[in-house]
């Protein structure tokens, strides 16, 4: 059954393979097998007890114990989003770095549970935002699951907006087929590129797939091509309901105006890296913020 289920998904379309491979990773291993080795440490890294896990580290037990599955009290901490209990293990030299069987770390854990302050906190200690782990990226986590301010914070360490996985996309994406308003609008906003998303499927045809009115709405904005076909030769319009919202959006949307032209030329033009400096250009005011959607 297994082997049935595997081949299944792999033969499936992009924004299949993703929902079903970053679904699964939303009740990871930590949730799942192997209860039976979880040490007390674990337990009270997960449950946020920092009084009791400050007894049991004095009592001998190790910061960097693993279960059968190589998840550290760290990663519990994280995936718990308790930041006082991850910061204690770190302070007794937990492993930021610690990859879980599933590829998970506690960078990607903090980055599922929404926590900025444990996010912070793992890049403040190192934590690797690229790894090549492709079913466990920090930022794809972050973007799908809507968590805005952890995607922030990845983004201002360095994080590579637009890295493509084979099954995940990109994390705008990401972002879009998970309906994620507000962390779609951060990707566009730090120059996410609208053009793409995983293989021949656009962010748009991702956006038409969750349902989202305002996140099609938001990608045309910023450009995106209502006319792009995918894999299967349908373009974003083909793959929405008769009288939907989404369909709606699409429609109303004429040709770009000659202002908007401009726009997304000038911002191609200045290129992603020196966007934030649009505000100390020579025009006025209202110029500025119109290049910077404001």
């Amino acid at each position: 059954m297994a082997a049935v289920q595997t081949e299944v998904s792999l033969s499936s379309q992009p924004w299949q393979r993703a929902f079903h491979i970053y679904g699964g990773l939303a009740c990871n291993s930590l949730m799942a097998d192997f209860w039976s080795d979880r040490t007390p440490l674990h337990e009270a890294a997960y449950q946020g007890r920092l009084l009791h896990l400050r007894s049991l580290v004095a009592q001998g037990f190790h910061v960097d114990t693993l279960t059968m599955d190589r998840v550290s009290p760290l990663h519990e901490a994280c995936l718990g989003g308790h930041y006082a209990c991850a910061k204690f293990l770190l302070e007794h030299g937990a492993n930021v770095e610690t990859v879980s069987t599933d590829c998970a770390t506690p960078l990607f854990n903090s980055c599922s549970s929404g926590s900025a302050a444990c996010v912070r906190l793992m890049l403040q200690h190192g934590a690797s935002i690229h790894t090549p782990y492709q079913r466990a990226s920090p930022i794809h986590e972050a973007a799908k699951k809507g968590h805005r301010e952890c995607l922030e914070l990845l983004l201002s360490y360095g994080a590579h907006i637009d890295v493509e996985l084979p099954v995940g996309g990109t994390p705008l994406y990401s972002a879009c087929l998970a309906r994620a308003e507000a962390c779609v609008r951060v990707l566009l906003h730090s120059g996410a590129d609208v053009r793409i998303g995983c293989g021949q499927d656009s962010p748009l045809h991702a956006a038409v797939r969750g349902g989202g009115a305002e996140v099609v709405d938001l990608l045309l904005d910023f450009g995106a091509d209502g006319c792009c076909r995918n894999a299967e030769g349908k373009t974003p319009l083909d793959l929405s309901s008769s009288n939907s919202a989404v369909r709606v959006a699409l429609q109303k949307k004429g040709p770009c105006s000659l202002s908007q032209l401009c726009r997304l030329c000038v911002r191609r033009t200045l290129g992603r890296s020196r966007l934030h400096r649009a505000s100390i250009l020579v025009l006025p005011h209202s110029i500025k913020d119109f290049l910077l959607y404001q």
